[in-house]
């Protein structure tokens, strides 16, 4: 289980993160949606514990981090365990497609999965630009190579910011499918993603954020029947732009 409880963050004296608490089950996909600005990325930093929250308290795989640190205390994120993809990707230029997956794969000592990773790269239909390097490719080439470097580590919870922005339609099912597969496995997912039909037809919970609180959640099916005023203004507005 990842779970969040009272999450706070600030950078000076904007407050981006107020109180947020939130659950990541193991084998279930969490959609997490809201206006750009909401703060879904940086709870999304501060779960993967790339950044400490303020205050608050994150429990991942039965250990618990309390917030704020104590003085000369570090976190060590618990990669690969936990893995992130974010929008920026964050690919080596100076790699290829092929090393910057296999990289963490050598790093972590888990050559035995890139048998794996052979069929990943056949199931996102990558072998035409997979030993190209990142800027010979186009944008959703290389968020293809960012999820699959994720998911090629087997990860027990992975937690993705809006990875299929640059993606067609028949790449956005591939990626569905794949995490559904996933969820089956047991891994537990987070995405970040403006894509609601995409969010209600894969999610088994919808996370619903605003100026750095949780406003609503439940089963997709509240982006049908919402609770509160403010998820109905959202999804009106969202499904006026489509």
């Amino acid at each position: 289980m990842l779970t969040a409880e009272n999450i706070y963050k600030s950078y000076g004296q904007n407050q981006i993160l107020k109180g947020i608490g939130l659950r990541v089950k193991p084998g279930k996909i969490t959609a997490l949606i809201g206006p750009s600005g909401s703060g879904k990325t940086t709870l999304l930093r501060c779960l993967s514990m790339l950044e400490a929250p303020n205050a608050g308290e994150i429990n991942f795989d039965n250990k618990t981090y309390r917030f704020p640190l104590d003085a000369g205390d570090k976190i060590i994120p618990p990669w690969p365990d936990l893995t992130v993809v974010f929008q920026q990707l964050f690919l080596w230029p100076h790699l290829t497609l092929r090393e910057n997956i296999t990289l963490p794969l050598k790093r972590t000592g888990r050559e035995q999965e890139l048998e794996h990773l052979e069929s990943l790269i056949d199931l996102f239909n990558m072998r035409l630009f997979i030993d190209r390097y990142p800027d010979e490719t186009s944008l959703g080439q290389r968020q293809r190579a960012a999820l699959v470097r994720a998911l090629a580590l087997k990860p027990k919870f992975i937690l993705l910011d809006e990875i299929t922005s640059s993606l067609d339609v028949e790449q956005v099912g591939l990626i569905l499918n794949e995490l559904k597969a996933m969820r089956d496995r047991g891994i537990g997912i987070l995405i970040i993603t403006h894509l609601l039909h995409f969010a209600s037809e894969g999610a088994d919970q919808i996370v619903f954020m605003d100026k750095g609180q949780v406003i609503e959640s439940g089963a997709p099916a509240i982006l049908k029947n919402p609770r509160t005023d403010r998820l109905k203004q959202f999804v009106s507005i969202v499904e006026a732009a489509t």
